[in-house]
């Protein structure tokens, strides 16, 4: 069905061996058996099998079984283009859906692993899948395994999700590092949760925020504990050196932080909006004429990270009081 008529040299086979003894049937006749008995009409395996096909349709003759179709599928590569093996990393599926690799990822990425569906489109749904489909369009080369392209692809799935279903994916991974753990409550989006370290109560909808801020970023679901992780933290830890912007000297590093503290001080909570923070700051980052010295040590401060969410949004859901905690540390 794959690649054609495929003839052998049935002199080369020698004699076959089909058991160890009465009680132990050896593959290509158990096989054969097997598919008979579970009445098989197509068998699709890899291309490592052509060489067993030959000796399993002889065996179907000599006993009168009917022949099913057969389709040989290209084995799956990896960069090296030998057969994908755990020398190259290769895992379960389960360590896949460990990792946060989306099953309408996997699937997606899988199935164009030796299939072309004949254009430029790269992502399926299921019933667009199953619409499109066709054995006749399976390569006979092998295809690469290749692991950015998945990352890729899960990273567009977890953009597809809503805040509230990323949010309820999301949750386990956070639970497994102990950075929250559960209270009761009504249902999932009603429970609330405790942060292990500090002890505070944060809501379903206060722990969709946080992961909002990533949803754009997210290549896999296991990465939102190491993203998230300082707004679960009571004490962030971190080389001072990172709060530094380009050349500044220690002294105007720590002015700026006390220009920070004073300014967001006078903001009143109720005005404490993405929008109000954004303004003010961004005024005195204009006065001073190089934005990077006001916003790189704000976002430093509030993270400890080299990289993260923009300062005014990870300071939104911080709030007043520990945005300025953060400052003073």
């Amino acid at each position: 069905m794959v690649r054609g008529e495929i003839e052998f040299d049935t002199a080369l086979f020698g004699d076959i061996c089909i058991a160890k003894s009465f009680t132990e049937p050896l593959y290509n006749f158990a096989c054969v058996v097997d598919d008979f008995k579970m009445k098989i009409t197509h068998i699709i395996r890899g291309e490592d099998h052509i060489s067993n096909t030959p000796k399993q349709i002889l065996f179907q003759e000599a006993l009168g079984f009917p022949q099913p179709k057969f389709a040989h599928l290209p084995l799956i590569l990896g960069p090296d283009r030998s057969k994908l093996s755990k020398r190259h990393g290769a895992v379960s599926i389960d360590e896949y859906r460990k990792a946060g690799y989306l099953p309408e990822a996997l699937v997606n990425f899988m199935v164009l692993l030796g299939w072309n569906p004949g254009t430029e489109r790269e992502i399926f749904s299921m019933p667009s899948l199953i619409k499109e489909f066709s054995i006749k369009k399976i390569q006979k080369s092998g295809a690469v395994f290749n692991i950015s392209k998945l990352d890729w692809m899960n990273g567009f799935y977890i953009r597809q999700k809503s805040p509230e279903k990323l949010t309820e994916q999301c949750l386990p991974y956070l639970i497994e590092k102990n950075l929250i753990k559960p209270q009761t409550g009504e249902g999932l989006t009603g429970q609330f949760y405790e942060v292990i370290e500090t002890g505070e109560k944060i809501s379903f909808k206060q722990i969709q925020k946080i992961i909002g801020l990533y949803q754009e970023r997210l290549k896999k679901l296991s990465e939102i504990p190491e993203l998230t992780s300082f707004f679960f933290q009571k004490k962030l830890d971190y080389d001072k050196e990172l709060l530094r912007w380009k050349n500044m000297e220690d002294k105007e590093i720590r002015n700026i932080l006390k220009k920070l503290r004073k300014l967001l001080s006078k903001i009143k909570p109720e005005n404490w909006t993405e929008k109000n923070l954004t303004d003010v700051l961004m005024a005195e980052a204009d006065k001073i004429g190089d934005r990077g010295k006001i916003l790189w040590p704000l976002r430093v401060a509030l993270t400890g990270k080299k990289a993260s969410a923009g300062p005014f949004e990870v300071a939104t859901i911080l709030g007043k009081e520990k945005t300025l905690e953060r400052l003073n540390q």
